[in-house]
């Protein structure tokens, strides 16, 4: 980073410093510049709690709580010049802490820090304010799996931007910022850089996150059907055997149909399931498209009487 001097024309370096070189403490400084101005992390968050610990059987404590826009509870950790390995286990924790926290809990969370901040403001006035004065019955806090993350350090190790990346993909709302602390003479400046997902392609992630959610569904849509076509080629097969032999040699398949040879070459009966139908087929498929129809005529020949063996009306398809 550097200084223009307009008047010089040149350009100064601002010193990029850690914390530890400037005397800065994690609770003491860098907590509370984001407490008082939340919005240095891009947005608009209303902060309803600090060095939280109300949760049950456990004395860890979050560093911030927050709440964004649209009733989300967002976990703020902050580290200083290293993020430390085991920060995303240590945020993640605190997410799923906070999941079970009622819109009633969160008010008296707000209410209990406004009081220890020594403001005689009420936690629901504030709240109603947050969210553009609309009435407090139609706020609606917390709501769902919707709890986000976001990390706060001046360097991130590799195994904790690892992490998150993957964590992304199952769609968890986490967001890292680099802080920076500069010096020039006697000035101190500081920076919040959003890098992951970086700010110019946030939504790019997110659309990515969406599909890569969508594949994973998919998989586990396609694992279960295959589940449920062999099963139902399984109990098919039981009655199936009882009253023929030309399906004992055939075993259930997660395919959607199943097929046997009737004795002659090319033509075969086979079962076929979907989503909306099941069908059972005769189906001529023999190399020679003249024997395939000669087979299927013959066949329709006959058609009052199979059906009067079916007990109902056959569907005949003559390909040409």
């Amino acid at each position: 980073m550097y200084l223009i001097s307009k008047n010089e024309n040149t350009i100064e370096k601002i010193e990029e410093k850690t914390f530890f070189e400037l005397g800065f403490k994690e609770r003491e400084h860098l907590q509370e510049w984001i407490a008082k101005k939340p919005d240095a992390l891009g947005e608009d968050l209303l902060i309803i709690q600090k060095e939280f610990d109300g949760f049950f059987d456990t004395s860890e404590r979050l560093d911030l709580l927050a709440l964004d826009k649209q009733g989300n509870l967002v976990v703020i950790e902050n580290k200083l010049d290293d993020s430390g390995k085991n920060v995303t286990w240590q945020a993640l924790k605190y997410a799923a802490y906070c999941s079970t926290l009622s819109k009633n809990q969160i008010k008296d969370i707000f209410q209990q820090y406004l009081e220890k901040s020594g403001s005689t403001e009420q936690a629901e006035d504030k709240l109603i304010e947050f969210f553009d004065n609309i009435d407090y019955e139609e706020i609606a806090l917390n709501k769902g799996q919707t709890q986000r993350v976001i990390l706060v350090a001046r360097n991130f190790r590799k195994e904790v931007t690892s992490i998150v990346l993957w964590l992304m993909n199952y769609k968890l709302r986490i967001q890292c910022f680099k802080v920076t602390p500069f010096s020039l003479n006697e000035q101190l400046f500081v920076t919040f850089d959003q890098i992951i997902p970086l700010k110019d392609t946030e939504e790019y992630v997110i659309s990515m996150a969406d599909k890569t959610q969508d594949d994973i569904n998919s998989q586990e849509e396609t694992k279960s059907r295959h589940n449920i076509r062999y099963e139902f080629w399984r109990l098919l097969l039981k009655p199936i055997n009882a009253k023929t032999t030309l399906f004992q040699n055939i075993s259930p398949t997660k395919d959607n149909w199943l097929q046997a040879g009737s004795g002659i070459s090319g033509v075969n009966y086979r079962f076929v399931v979907t989503k909306t139908y099941a069908r059972a087929e005769l189906n001529i498929a023999r190399p020679d498209l003249v024997e395939n129809k000669f087979i299927y005529d013959e066949l329709l020949k006959h058609r009052k009487e199979v059906e009067e063996l079916f007990k109902g009306e056959l569907e005949w398809e003559r390909h040409e």
